[in-house]
């Protein structure tokens, strides 16, 4: 499954789905983020129940101030269109996985 990049204008309909959806606050300048990326693209890549989105919190900033984003990478696990559960910082793919799984 591809990655979908959330924008202001695509948010709304991208979320409220019947499956999870993970969602990735980045910056290009982030070195964390950076590490996360790759991750997130292999599980993409892989057949799991939940969907991927990226937010460019610089691109984006109304998305990350509505999230209340204070560092990145921050991950946010959304569920029927809310927020279940939020983490901070790089985590390796199976606390990822995980993370998403529980919430």
């Amino acid at each position: 499954m591809d990655i979908v990049h959330l924008t202001n204008e695509n948010f709304a309909e991208e979320i409220n789905t019947d499956q999870k959806v993970l969602i990735d606050f980045w910056a290009s300048w982030c070195g964390p983020c950076k590490m996360v990326s790759p991750i997130l693209d292999e599980i993409a890549s892989e057949d799991h129940d939940f969907k991927i989105c990226k937010v460019n919190v610089d691109e984006q900033p109304d998305l990350a101030q509505q999230f209340m984003v204070r560092s990145i990478p921050t991950l946010v696990v959304m569920k029927n269109g809310q927020a279940a559960a939020t983490t901070v910082g790089a985590q390796p793919k199976a606390n990822i996985i995980k993370f998403v799984e529980e919430a």
